[in-house]
């Protein structure tokens, strides 16, 4: 794809995030005035960049330099719009989504990990992961706690701490796991959407902020209406707990993933495995019938640092 084909798109980005952002602030009376103010920034801030960088995409002697920007802003913008549509603005999750795509289609090469940066990441992955579907797991007990208790003082301090957990630990947890699953992914042989496991852990991971942001104003509705001791947590209650199992089903459809490796490679993957035996084919044919590919394990080739290009 030429990088004159890769400017309507980031365009395209450049007006939602823009629509998103005005979004954002005409939203009145916000319970987090610093989330609202920061959605607000990073919008505009987004606008800007994209926008430079989506014209000088037209220009042959900055486009390749300029495609490597972009790789990099949208990777750091995927987390950082979960972050903003805190500030009143659940479409950003799609720009989530929307980035994604981008960086799919500039086709991003990253150099790969050496081996000790490889365990850091991996272990802070591993951890902050195993932290979250622990979370997970309390949060859909305080919401059936929340939902079935007969006691206002236990109904009411569930809510209260869901609310503490969501703000101070759930949030954190769930931004750090996206981001450390980008670095191990792109960082690695396994790439982000080269095998159909890491793809669907991805989803995955975009999939839960949508609930996450849904969830967050059931707990602040129940807290307010539980501050009655004769009010009962009612429908909302029940819907919070399904969404609370919900999200744990999915962590633990991410760890099943994770350990069982299903599914083989997506078409992109197998495109790229063809191309390097091809290249590794031709390499064998040049240099008098050496060994042609040089597949390790699965197929995969030994791991080379690239630029990012």
């Amino acid at each position: 794809m030429t990088h004159r084909a890769q400017q309507l798109p980031q365009f395209a980005f450049a007006v939602f995030t823009a629509l998103s952002g005005l979004l954002i602030l005409l939203r009145k009376d916000h319970p987090y005035p610093v989330f609202q103010l920061t959605g607000v920034a990073g919008s505009a801030l987004g606008v800007l960049v994209v926008t430079y960088c989506a014209w000088a995409l037209g220009r042959p002697r900055t486009a390749e330099r300029t495609r490597r920007t972009l790789i990099l802003f949208h990777l750091a913008f995927i987390p950082a719009q979960f972050l903003f549509s805190f500030g009143g603005g659940p479409q950003l999750l799609a720009g989530m989504a929307f980035s994604a795509v981008l960086v799919t289609r500039l086709r991003p090469r990253f150099p790969q990990l050496s081996r000790r940066a490889r365990r850091a990441w991996l272990t802070l992955h591993v951890g902050v992961s195993v932290g979250w579907l622990g979370l997970s797991t309390a949060m859909a007990t305080l919401a059936a706690t929340g939902a079935l208790s007969d006691g206002h003082a236990v109904r009411h301090g569930a809510y209260e701490i869901m609310h503490i957990f969501d703000l101070t630990v759930v949030i954190p947890s769930m931004a750090l796991a996206v981001i450390s699953g980008l670095v191990v992914s792109l960082g690695t042989q396994w790439g982000l959407v080269k095998h159909w496991w890491v793809l669907l852990k991805f989803v995955i991971s975009l999939t839960i902020p949508v609930i996450a942001t849904v969830q967050s104003s059931w707990i602040e509705q129940l807290i307010e209406r539980t501050r009655d001791p004769a009010a009962e947590p009612g429908g909302v209650g029940l819907t919070l707990v399904l969404c609370m199992c919900c999200y744990a089903a999915l962590l633990w459809t991410a760890v099943i993933l994770s350990v069982l490796k299903p599914l083989g490679r997506t078409r992109w993957g197998r495109r790229e495995l063809a191309a390097r035996r091809r290249a590794g084919a031709r390499a064998g044919g040049d240099g008098g019938g050496g060994g042609g590919g040089g597949g390790v394990g699965d197929g995969e080739p030994a791991a080379a640092p690239v630029r990012v290009r």
